[in-house]
């Protein structure tokens, strides 16, 4: 079995492809197989991969089972005892993978690792160096938009990687599972990150493992669809993982964020930079509303796994509301007009 298995979720991105797996092709570290899992493309990706990547292994899903289902798909197919998923509209440095797997070796008892993620079109630009959370459960990449060659100090420490590029390990999936597929895409890392945290695992970041991303190139930077399920998924983190206190301090938190949501959405530009008329605006208003009201109507369902996954606990309360406090994100932060909305 190969050391590491890398798994990249496609769907309709063949033009994403080439470069993704060539900069694979030229990787440092060699024990790896790759899993490109294709969620029912129909822009020929498939045939694509079969002719020009035959060292890749296709799985081929005949619906799009979104980001979550696909990479659970994959890890089936999977053998390596380090896991890394991988967005298809990356191109990582012939190193990547080095640096992710040294940092893994260096310290036993972390269970995820993040890469230096950064822009495709400014590659000192950051997207990511590891996640940071707001108190009502909203999370996105840490110094995002910042300039990296101004960070004066990196954390080795993070609370959770992105898995547009994050190593997991194996042992600590078998003890708390992968993906929650019921979330189909967006918040999926933060949740699995969380019961990572909970469950005694660390997280650190590879400054050295370097991915460059261009950012929302499938799903789009803001949209309806896409402030429905963030909207929904977020609030299934919140109540599969906050303790008690956060959970009672989430009406107004919640209320602290809407406060500066509104504020974006009157101003907010959509994907392609233009501006946002009535009726996209009303329809994005819509859709958070359709996602409270969709996580609230499944909290029965979300509570019960809640209480099934308390039996992995190895962290107090206290010791996890430290920890959440630590990688805190103030909203004015979060919901910046001139950045994306992520989870």
């Amino acid at each position: 079995m190969p050391k590491v298995s890398i798994i990249i979720l496609n769907w309709n991105g063949r033009e994403h492809l080439q470069e993704c797996l060539e900069s694979l092709e030229g990787q440092t570290f060699r024990d790896f197989e790759t899993i490109v899992v294709d969620n029912g493309s129909s822009d020929g990706s498939q045939d694509y991969i079969k002719k020009t990547f035959t060292w890749v292994r296709l799985v081929e899903l005949l619906d799009n089972n979104g980001f979550a289902g696909g990479n659970v798909a994959g890890y089936h197919h999977s053998g390596g005892s380090l896991v890394v998923t991988l967005n298809n509209d990356t191109v990582v440095e012939k190193d990547w993978l080095e640096e992710l797997v040294a940092v893994a070796e260096e310290h036993p008892g972390t269970g995820m690792v993040a890469s230096r993620i950064c822009s495709y079109y400014d590659h000192d630009r950051i997207d990511s160096l590891g996640m940071s959370i707001c108190l009502d459960g909203m999370s996105r990449g840490n110094h995002r938009g910042e300039l990296f060659s101004r960070l004066k100090q990196l954390p080795e420490q993070i609370l959770l990687p992105s898995a547009c590029s994050a190593l997991y390990r194996r042992e600590m999936i078998d003890q708390i599972g992968f993906f929650d597929e019921s979330f189909f895409a967006y918040c999926e890392d933060t949740d699995l990150g969380l019961r990572g945290r909970l469950a005694g695992w660390d997280a650190r970041l590879a400054e050295k493992s370097v991915v460059y991303h261009k950012y929302s190139a499938s799903a789009g930077s803001f949209s309806p669809f896409k402030l429905f399920l963030v909207e929904r998924n977020h609030f299934w983190v919140v109540f599969k993982n906050f303790p008690a206190i956060l959970l009672i301090l989430l009406p107004l938190t919640t209320c602290m964020r809407f406060f500066f949501l509104f504020l974006v959405v009157l101003k907010s530009s959509d994907s392609g930079g233009r501006k946002m008329g009535w009726q996209q605006k009303v329809a994005c208003v819509k859709a958070v509303i359709l996602g409270i009201f969709h996580a609230l109507f499944s909290l029965h369902i979300v509570f019960l796994e809640r209480k099934k996954l308390a039996r992995i606990h190895k962290i107090k309360s206290f010791e996890f509301v430290r920890l959440l406090l630590l990688h805190k994100m103030k909203f004015s932060s979060l919901i910046d007009p001139a950045k994306d909305f992520a989870c």
